[in-house]
């Protein structure tokens, strides 16, 4: 019996990172203008996705003591980490609270792998928004 570990594995390691490799193939479908909007579309969906829920970064949930946050490894921007129960949705809660919003907002720079993750989050999203405007990729 396969666990999600061996699955990972499986994939050559692509497990974790295959928003990675979606984010690589929406910038070529950028470069190649054979690639139609749909394909532009989904891509930037995926990688979207990929950022918000699976990418592997730090949690950084508020804890008691900690001016960086909780340590542990989380999977997206949008999600804490699967040890501490509390954790797993407190990022996503913080963003329905004003006052705490900016917290969360410089949590997403936290650190390097955050702001590649951010980055990467951000610009799939507007990339899948442009393609969304007849005429700019080109048929």
């Amino acid at each position: 019996m396969a666990t999600s570990g061996a699955a990972g594995k499986g994939l050559g390691g692509l497990g974790k990172w295959w928003g990675v490799l979606s984010g690589l193939l929406l910038i070529a479908a950028w470069i190649n203008h054979a690639a139609g909007p749909i394909v532009v579309i989904v891509l930037s969906t995926v990688t979207t996705a990929w950022c918000f829920f699976r990418a592997p970064v730090t949690c950084g949930a508020p804890v008691r003591g900690r001016d960086d946050g909780c340590r542990n490894n989380a999977s997206g921007l949008l999600m804490g980490c699967p040890q501490i129960r509390q954790h797993r949705w407190e990022k996503l809660k913080v963003l329905i609270f004003r006052r705490q919003l900016r917290a969360f907002c410089s949590g997403l720079f936290s650190d390097g792998k955050a702001t590649i993750v951010t980055l990467a989050g951000v610009g799939s999203f507007v990339s899948g928004l442009v393609a969304l405007v007849p005429g700019v990729v080109v048929h």
